[in-house]
């Protein structure tokens, strides 16, 4: 990941975003303490999750449209009983 001075990150910042683009994430210090990361659009997204939301998700399931839904339970007990 390259370095940026904060200074110099304004002043080149279309460069800094063109480089998040094609090598990657871009640090950000000032007073030389990182302090931000500049990302490609891609890799935010791929961070974020923000590709499916849940009802789209659900919308795909297999489950999706049928009415009722059976579910067996188990109902043997967990553990033993105590003893008494």
């Amino acid at each position: 990941m390259h370095t940026w001075q904060m200074q110099e990150a304004k002043a080149r910042l279309s460069e800094v975003v063109k480089l998040a683009e094609s090598e990657g994430p871009q640090d950000i210090t000032l007073h030389g303490r990182s302090v931000a990361v500049v990302l490609s659009r891609a890799a935010f997204e791929r961070l974020s999750g923000s590709g499916v939301s849940l009802v789209e998700f659900m919308a795909n399931s297999p489950w999706s449209g049928l009415e009722e839904i059976e579910l067996e339970r188990d109902r043997s007990f967990a553990r033993e009983e105590p003893a008494l």
